[in-house]
C-alpha cells in the first residue's frame, strides 16, 4: 500500500480510484449476539400512511426505534470495558469510574478515530484451514508466521482472520456451543502488544479462545491488551472478501460513535486500496 510522501502530493493521492472494503456486519433483527449482551432490536414507530398530514403536499416520512448492546455486531472494546481485581487500565478504580451510571474515564466518547495502516494476519490460509477449528489457541509463532516477511509496528492496527464468519448466519455454531471458538491466546496478545499495535480485531465475538471448562469466563487477551497495555479490541469484523482477493495491507479507517461513558461502541471499519 502505497501513501501520500513528500515526493507525491496528497491531491495526487487522492485522484487514485480506490477500492474499499467493507469490514462491519449488518445490524439487522435476530443477527447473532451473546448472551451477555442486550440484542439488536429494530423496528418502524412510522411507517409511510400511518397518518394523514395535510398540508404537507403529499410528504410523508418515516422512522425506527432500534436498541442494541454497544458490544453486538462489529464493535470496538473501550478501554473501561475490561476490569482485573476492581481496577481498569491505567490502574483506575473501576467502581469509582463508573459512578453515576456511566464511565467517568476512559468509555468509549474517548477512543480516538483511526486512520493508519491496517495489516491482515490470515491464519487459516496460513495454517492450511478453510477456517480455524473450534477452540483454536492462535500462538504468538503463528501470529508471526501469518506476518511474514511483513512489518507489524506502533499505531498499526492488526486484523486476525479466523475464518469464523462462515458460520456468522449460524448463530449456535458461530457461538461455539460445547466445542468452543477459535481465538486469540495471552501469549499471542502479548506478541501483538509489543509490537505496539492501536487496536487488534478479529471476525469472533470474543476475540479471545473460547473453551469449556473451568476457564470458560477467562480472557487472557481482554486483560493483556485492554487492562495492561491499553489496546483497543475490534470484534465481529468480517475479513472474508479481503482474504478471498488476497489484500494483506491497506489504509483502515475506523470512528466509534461518540457514546459518553459507554464500554464501546458499533463501528463500520473500512480497508481501502489503491484499485488496479
Amino acid at each position: 500500500m502505497e501513501t501520500p510522501t513528500s515526493t507525491m502530493s496528497i491531491v495526487e493521492a487522492a485522484s487514485r480510484k480506490k477500492r474499499i472494503f467493507d469490514l462491519a456486519v449488518p445490524l439487522e433483527n435476530g443477527m447473532p449476539s451473546s448472551g451477555a449482551h442486550p440484542s439488536f432490536q429494530m423496528g418502524l414507530i412510522r411507517r409511510h400512511g400511518d397518518r394523514e398530514r395535510p398540508g404537507a403536499r403529499g410528504g410523508t416520512s418515516a422512522n425506527e426505534l432500534f436498541t442494541t448492546g454497544a458490544h453486538v455486531g462489529t464493535h470496538v472494546d473501550a478501554l473501561g470495558h475490561w476490569a482485573v481485581n476492581g481496577r481498569i487500565h491505567g490502574d483506575l478504580d473501576a467502581t469509582e469510574a463508573t459512578k453515576g451510571g456511566r464511565f467517568r474515564h476512559l468509555g468509549a466518547d474517548k477512543i480516538e478515530p483511526m486512520v493508519c495502516r491496517g495489516v491482515l494476519l490470515d491464519l487459516p490460509t496460513t495454517l492450511g484451514f478453510d477456517r480455524l477449528p473450534a477452540g483454536y489457541g492462535i500462538t504468538a509463532e503463528e501470529l508471526q508466521l501469518a506476518l511474514g516477511e511483513r512489518s507489524l509496528g506502533v499505531g498499526d492496527v492488526a486484523l486476525i482472520r479466523t475464518g469464523w464468519q462462515q458460520l456468522y448466519h449460524d448463530a449456535a455454531a458461530f457461538h461455539g456451543g460445547e466445542d468452543g471458538v477459535p481465538g486469540v491466546t495471552g501469549p499471542a496478545a502479548e506478541w501483538l502488544a509489543q509490537h505496539g499495535v492501536r487496536a487488534a480485531g478479529s471476525d469472533t465475538n470474543a476475540f479471545d479462545q473460547i473453551v469449556r471448562g473451568p476457564n470458560f469466563l477467562a480472557r487472557p487477551a481482554h486483560t493483556i491488551l485492554l487492562y495492561r497495555y491499553g489496546v483497543h479490541i475490534i470484534e465481529l469484523l468480517d475479513l472474508e472478501e479481503l482474504a478471498a482477493e488476497g489484500v494483506k495491507e491497506f489504509l483502515f479507517i475506523l470512528t466509534p460513535l461518540k457514546l459518553v461513558g459507554a464500554t464501546g461502541s458499533p463501528v463500520r471499519p473500512l480497508a481501502v486500496i489503491d484499485a488496479v
